[in-house]
C-alpha cells in the first residue's frame, strides 16, 4: 500500500500545488486548511507523515506538532514563511523532523519527503536477528531497529531525531562528538540550520532519559560524550 501524506497549509493555492505535486510523485494525499481540521484528519485516518504550515488559523503549526508528538512517531516536516532560526529550532523543539522555508520549490520538498521515507524504511528494513536486538547500558534498554527504549524497565517515547541523536550517542559511547560531527551524521550535510540545533536536541533527551540524563556530558567548547561504563 502507498504512503499517505497530510498537507496542513491554510493558503488553497499553495496546498493545492503542493497536494498535486505529491500526487503526481504516487503518494496519496490528505488536506486540511487549518490545525483543527488537520488533529480531526489525524485522529479519522492512518497518515504516513505530515507536512504542517507554521501560520494557520484556530491551531498554528507548532501547537499541531506539540499535539501530534504526544502521541504519535508520524515524521512531520514544517513549512515556515520566515527565515529566523528561532522558528525552526522551535520546530525541531517540538518534535519536527525537517523544515522548508518559504518560498521553496516543490522538488525541495519532495527530496526531503523521499529522504525520511527512505530513513524510516531503512530503519525498518532489517533481518529478523538484527531486529530483536536488545543494547543495555546502565538501566536503559535499548533496540536500536524497532525505535524502542526503555528506561529502568520504563518505555520512554522518542521523536525520530531524538531516537537517531541517542542511536548515535550510543554507537560511540564515551568518544568525544563534537556538534558539527553530530549534526552531520543525525541531520546530514544538507542540513540548513546551525549546531544550535544539536543543543536542542540534546536538552530534549536529558529530559526524557530523567534520572540518567548525567550519561549526556557536555564537553565545554567541544561538544558531547555519551558516559557509560558498558
Amino acid at each position: 500500500m502507498g504512503k499517505t501524506i497530510l498537507i496542513a497549509e491554510d493558503e488553497g493555492k499553495m496546498r493545492q500545488l503542493l497536494a498535486d505535486y505529491i500526487r503526481h510523485e504516487g503518494y496519496a494525499v490528505r488536506e486540511a486548511a487549518n490545525g483543527l481540521e488537520a488533529m480531526r484528519l489525524l485522529d479519522a485516518q492512518e497518515v504516513d507523515m505530515l507536512i504542517v504550515d507554521v501560520m494557520m488559523p484556530y491551531m498554528d503549526g507548532f501547537e499541531v506538532c506539540r499535539t501530534v508528538r504526544a502521541r504519535s512517531g508520524i515524521p512531520i516536516i514544517v513549512l515556515t514563511a520566515k527565515s529566523e532560526e528561532y522558528d525552526k529550532l522551535t520546530g525541531y523543539d517540538l518534535g519536527a523532523d525537517d523544515y522548508v522555508t518559504k518560498p521553496f520549490s516543490p522538488k525541495v520538498l519532495m527530496a526531503k519527503i523521499k529522504a525520511l521515507f527512505k530513513r524510516i524504511n531503512a530503519d525498518h528494513a532489517q533481518p529478523g536477528a538484527a531486529a530483536a536486538e536488545i543494547i543495555k547500558l546502565e538501566g536503559l534498554k535499548f533496540s536500536p531497529h524497532s525505535n524502542e527504549l526503555w528506561l529502568d524497565d520504563e518505555p520512554v517515547s522518542l521523536t525520530r531525531k531524538e531516537f537517531d541523536l541517542l542511536l548515535y550517542f550510543v554507537q560511540n559511547k564515551n568518544i568525544t562528538l563534537s556538534r558539527e560531527q553530530i549534526l552531520d551524521h543525525v541531520w546530514g550535510y544538507d542540513y540548513e540550520g546551525d549546531a544550535r540545533t544539536v543543543d536542542t536536541h540534546v536538552r530534549r533527551l536529558r529530559y526524557k532519559l530523567a534520572q540518567r540524563a548525567d550519561y549526556v556530558a557536555t564537553v565545554k567548547g567541544f561538544g558531547y560524550k555519551f558516559q557509560v561504563k558498558r
